[in-house]
């Protein structure tokens, strides 16, 4: 029943993109330990941040074109593979001149998961349930990034003592996931013997024959190859995947300077906080992402009815209204009220991020150019967060914020004129 099979890929899509995190994170954890022992200069570590970042804006393109042609299978599990191996050798080698080829094996071992796992999704789900679906999903890397670095933090310094700990515990995470991924994966309702999620609805819930053997259909011809055409291959489809991706470069940074300089921006507000107190109070922030996909993606399919537009509309709205008030409320000294404007920042910034990589990326891709869509509008995206890792060690917070707030505000302008858009599919 496709039920069950919507349940099993919803589950193992959630738990793979979750994992990822680990191995992602797995260098934040490190950072206090590297620093401490004199190995890298803080100066050195935003360098490698860097490179990270836009190897992982590369692969974002390239990964969502080659997940349609090759299938999520091969695609997420050899990024799961890579970025384990990427990890176990950070911990290894002590040379500094070798971390930044591992961070860019890193970046393009991270970028594979989320375009081929939103196809995974979109292959299981059909568009009126999508909203809801992608919403969950979504909590995937809210939840990931909530709890990876104190879980390897509290690994690293308090069961093995030393920062290279928390880069063999990554990899052994996505290892235990990589397993779990290879055994229960399929690409397609095809693949179980059901008729494709776009095909013929009326027959998705009838009894059919379990395929017995664990390799997925083959879906690669030979004749079939990848042209660099397939990059913007969802775009040429939809003019609206174009126009998601340049509004979610202008969205992404406002997320990534604060999951990457939360401490410092909350130490910046209320200097007299120690170190721990600080990395503390953008927990607020990390909650409220877990909560923000599910709600807006109930509210997308509820009450604006499969729109996916409005709910980023609005979400932008009161994200520029909470970056403005950064200032004022960091003038206060006040821990609660620069919690709650984090938590507040936190809720609007992943609502509308979970609404345009994820569910109006895939409905605008359609279950056809789900992969290549998600992935050209999270390069698009990623190429942004760039700036949100470099701006706040160059900019005081304050100008930071405004300027963020100014490009939130410009997304929500580009997205105004296409309030009732609609995938053309429907």
């Amino acid at each position: 029943m496709l039920r069950t099979w919507q349940l099993r890929i919803f589950a193992l899509s959630w738990l793979s993109y979750a994992a990822f995190y680990f191995p992602r994170n797995a260098f934040s954890a490190a950072k206090v330990g590297i620093l401490d022992d004199g190995f890298m200069s803080r100066q050195h570590l935003g360098i490698l941040d860097s490179g990270y970042l836009a190897a992982y804006a590369v692969g974002q393109f390239v990964w969502g074109a080659l997940a349609e042609r090759f299938g999520t299978r091969v695609v997420v599990a050899g990024g799961m593979a890579m970025a384990g191996v990427a990890a176990l050798f950070m911990g290894l080698i002590p040379a500094l001149w070798l971390f930044m080829p591992l961070m860019i094996v890193q970046g393009l071992a991270q970028s594979t998961g989320w375009s081929a796992l939103s196809k995974n999704i979109a292959s299981f789900f059909t568009i009126r349930t999508r909203g809801r679906a992608m919403g969950l999903f979504s909590t995937s890397y809210a939840f990931g990034g909530l709890v990876a670095v104190p879980i390897l933090s509290w690994v690293a310094y308090s069961i093995f003592h030393t920062w290279h700990a928390a880069f063999f515990a990554g990899a052994a995470v996505i290892f235990l996931a990589l397993a779990l991924f290879l055994v229960f994966q399929r690409n397609s309702p095809r693949e179980v013997g059901l008729p494709a999620i776009d095909d013929d609805l009326s027959g998705l819930d009838e009894p059919h024959e379990h395929r017995k053997t664990r390799a997925p259909v083959p879906v690669v011809k030979v004749a079939n190859r990848f042209s660099p055409h397939d990059l913007i291959a969802a775009a040429r489809n939809d003019a609206m995947v174009l126009r998601l991706g340049i509004v979610y470069f202008l969205i992404k940074p406002a997320r990534y300077a604060v999951l990457l300089w939360g401490p410092v921006l909350v130490l910046d507000a209320i200097p007299e906080l120690s170190a721990v107190t600080a990395s503390m109070v953008p927990i607020a922030f990390g909650i409220a992402g877990v909560i923000a996909p599910v709600a807006v993606g109930w509210t997308s399919d509820t009450l604006f009815h499969a729109r996916r537009i409005p709910p980023t509309v609005l979400s932008l709205g009161i994200l520029v209204i909470a970056l403005i008030l950064w200032s004022p409320a960091a003038h206060t000294k006040s821990i609660a009220l620069v919690c709650v404007l984090l938590g507040v920042v936190g809720l609007t910034a992943y609502g509308a991020d979970a609404m345009v990589s994820g569910v109006a990326a895939v409905d605008f891709g359609t279950s056809k150019y789900a992969a290549g869509a998600t992935g050209f509008i999270n390069g698009c995206g990623s190429i942004g967060a760039i700036m949100g890792g470099l701006l706040p060690g160059f900019l005081s917070t304050a100008t930071v914020f405004y300027v963020f707030a100014g490009a939130a505000a410009v997304a929500a302008l580009i997205l105004i004129p296409c309030w009732n858009k609609r995938p053309n599919s429907e």
